[in-house]
C-alpha cells in the first residue's frame, strides 16, 4: 500500500507538472496576443519615444513571437524551483521586477481570502448538517431560500451593500453615541425571538416559550450594550469569559464525545479551567505581546490540551485528546477577544481613524500607528467586509452540499444497521455519517479555490485593495505580461495543490478508496 501511494503521488505530481506547462503556454500566447503593451508610449508626445519603445522592446523581449518568448519566461520561472538560483518572472513595463511586487499582492490576497474560505466551509458544513437533522422543518426551509438569495446575488452587490448598510450605518451610529433607539430594539428583539423559535422547533407551547424567552433576553442584552455604551468601550470581562468558555466545554463535550465518557468532560472542564487562569496570569504578558509571542502561545495551548487528553486516559484517549485540543484552542480564543476589545476604545479614538472604525477601502489605515493590538485591529476592520462578501459566496453552496450529502449518508444501509444496534444518535452522527458526508465536500473545497479567488477580483476592486486580483485587473488593462503571468502561476499551482490534496483525502475519508497503481 506503501508503494502504491507513493506511486500514485509522483504520478499525480507529475500530470499536474504537465498540466501548468501546458496551461501556461496557453495564457501567455492569449495574454500577448491581447493588445499591444507599446501602445501607450506609441501615442506618447516624448521627443525620446523611439528610445522609450526600443529599450521597452529589449526589457520585455517584445521582438520575440510570443510563442518562442514563452520559453524565456518559463526558464526564468524555473529558477524559482532551484534553492538560491534567483527567481526570475520576467519584469512589469514599468521596469519594476515581478517578484518584488507580487508577494504584497499574494499576501493581501491570502489574508482576504484565508479567513473567508475557512469560514464558508466551518459555517456552510455546520449549517448543512443541522437542517439534514431537521428536513423539511421551517428552519430547513428558511436556510434553504436564504442559501440560494445568497447565491443568486453577485459578488459586487454584496459588497455595495455591505458597504451601505454596515460601513456607513454602523460608523454614523457609534459617532452619533446616542445608543440604539428603543423601537429598533424591540424589532431586533422580535425577529431574534421568531429565528430562534425556528431554530428550536418543537410543538406550539415550546415555540412560545423560546420566542418569549429569545425576545426579553435579546431585548435585555441590547438595552445592557446600549445604555452603558459598550460599543464605544466593549469587552467580555471576567463573567462573558467564563460564559463563553462553560459554553464551548458543553458543546464541544457534546458533540465531539457525548456526556456519558466522563474523562472526555473532565478533560475539558480542565482545559476550561486553565484557560480561565490564563484571563488573568497573561495579562501583563499581552500588553507587551508580538506576533511571535502570540505565536508561541498557541503552540502551548495545543501541547497543553493534548496533555490534558493525554491524562484524563480512558479507553478512547484520541477522542478525548480531541476534546482537551479543542477546548483549549477555542478558549484562548476568547480570552484573546477580550484583549483586543480592551484596545478597542483606543483605537476609535485615534485621530487616523476619527470615531469611523469599520473601513470601506484599503488593507490598512495610512499613517496609522500601534501596538500588536491596535494593529490587529486596523486589519480586522478594514477586511471585515471584503471578508463577509466573499464569505457569502461560498457559504449558500457549501450549505447545500452539507445537507444532500448527509441526508444520502443517512439512507445508507451501515446507518440504519448502527441505529438498529442501539447506538447514540450523536454517534451515529459524528463517528458514522459525518466522515463520509465529507466526501463531497473535499471535492468541493478544492474547486471552490479557483472560484473565490476569481471572486476576489472583484471584491479587491469594490474595497480598493491591493492584492491579487487588483494586480491582475490593473495588468490586464495595460497588457502587462509578466505580472499576468504571476497571478497566474499562483491561481494555477493554488488549484493544482488543492485538487492533489483533494484526491489525497478520499482515501484518508473513505476507507474503501484505495489508490492501485
Amino acid at each position: 500500500m506503501g508503494t502504491t501511494l507513493v506511486g500514485f503521488i509522483l504520478r499525480r505530481i507529475a500530470v499536474s507538472i504537465l498540466v501548468l506547462v501546458a496551461a501556461s503556454f496557453i495564457m501567455y500566447v492569449l495574454a500577448a496576443n491581447a493588445g499591444d503593451p507599446l501602445q501607450d508610449l506609441r501615442g506618447s508626445s516624448s521627443p525620446n519615444k523611439d528610445q522609450l519603445i526600443a529599450a521597452r522592446t529589449a526589457a520585455l523581449d517584445l521582438d520575440v513571437p510570443p510563442p518562442l518568448r514563452w520559453f524565456l519566461w518559463l526558464g526564468g520561472a524555473l529558477q524559482c524551483l532551484v534553492p538560491f538560483g534567483g527567481c526570475d518572472l520576467g519584469l512589469t513595463l514599468s521596469n519594476a521586477p515581478v517578484t518584488t511586487i507580487l508577494p504584497a499582492a499574494m499576501l493581501a490576497t491570502i489574508q482576504l481570502v484565508s479567513v473567508s474560505f475557512v469560514l464558508a466551509i466551518i459555517l456552510g458544513v455546520v449549517v448543512g448538517i443541522a437542517t439534514a437533522l431537521r428536513q423539511y422543518s421551517g428552519f430547513d426551509l428558511s436556510v434553504t431560500f436564504i442559501s440560494f438569495f445568497l447565491y443568486s446575488l453577485p459578488s459586487f452587490l454584496v459588497a455595495v451593500l455591505l458597504k451601505e448598510f454596515i460601513a456607513i450605518g454602523f460608523n454614523n451610529f457609534l459617532q452619533g453615541g446616542s445608543g440604539i433607539p428603543v423601537p429598533m430594539i424591540l424589532i431586533i428583539s422580535l425577529v431574534a425571538g421568531l429565528v430562534w423559535q425556528v431554530l428550536v422547533g418543537g410543538d406550539l407551547r415550546r415555540r412560545l416559550v423560546t420566542f418569549a424567552v429569545s425576545a426579553v433576553a435579546t431585548g435585555a442584552v441590547l438595552a445592557y450594550v446600549s445604555f452603558t455604551g459598550w460599543f464605544q468601550d466593549p469587552g467580555l470581562g471576567l463573567v462573558g469569559v467564563l460564559v463563553l468558555t462553560a459554553g464551548i466545554v458543553y458543546c464541544t463535550v457534546a458533540v465531539a464525545a457525548g456526556f456519558a465518557n466522563k474523562r472526555a468532560l473532565l478533560g475539558g472542564v480542565i482545559a476550561g479551567a486553565i484557560a480561565i487562569v490564563s484571563y488573568f496570569a497573561f495579562q501583563g504578558l499581552f500588553d507587551v505581546s508580538s506576533g511571535g509571542t502570540i505565536a508561541l502561545l498557541a503552540v502551548a495551548t495545543v501541547i497543553v490540551g493534548v496533555i490534558i487528553g493525554y491524562a484524563v486516559g480512558g479507553n478512547d484517549r484520541g477522542q478525548n485528546i480531541k476534546v482537551s485540543v479543542i477546548v483549549s484552542v477555542l478558549s484562548a480564543g476568547v480570552v484573546l477577544l477580550d484583549r483586543y476589545m480592551q484596545s478597542w476604545n483606543a483605537y476609535i479614538s485615534s485621530p487616523r481613524i476619527n470615531g469611523r472604525p469599520i473601513a470601506t477601502v484599503g488593507a490598512s489605515t495610512p499613517g496609522f500607528q500601534g501596538d500588536f493590538w491596535l494593529q490587529g485591529i486596523d486589519t480586522f476592520t478594514h477586511l471585515l467586509l471584503p471578508t463577509i462578501s466573499l464569505l457569502l459566496i461560498s457559504f449558500a453552496s457549501y450549505t447545500r452540499y452539507a445537507r444532500a450529502g448527509l441526508l444520502e449518508v443517512l439512507g445508507q444501509d451501515y446507518i440504519r444497521t448502527a441505529r438498529a444496534k442501539g447506538l447514540p444518535e450523536r454517534t451515529v452522527i459524528v463517528r458514522h455519517a459525518f466522515r463520509n458526508m465529507l466526501i463531497p465536500i473535499a471535492t468541493l473545497v478544492a474547486t471552490d479555490v479557483g472560484a473565490l479567488l476569481g471572486g476576489a477580483i472583484i471584491t479587491e476592486r469594490v474595497f480598493a485593495i491591493s492584492g491579487m486580483g487588483a494586480l491582475f485587473n490593473a495588468s490586464l488593462q495595460r497588457i502587462d505580461l509578466n505580472p499576468i503571468m504571476g497571478y497566474f502561476i499562483v491561481i494555477a499551482i493554488t488549484a493544482v495543490l488543492f485538487n492533489f490534496l483533494a484526491d489525497l483525502a478520499y482515501a484518508a475519508l473513505d476507507p474503501r478508496v484505495r489508490v492501485r497503481a
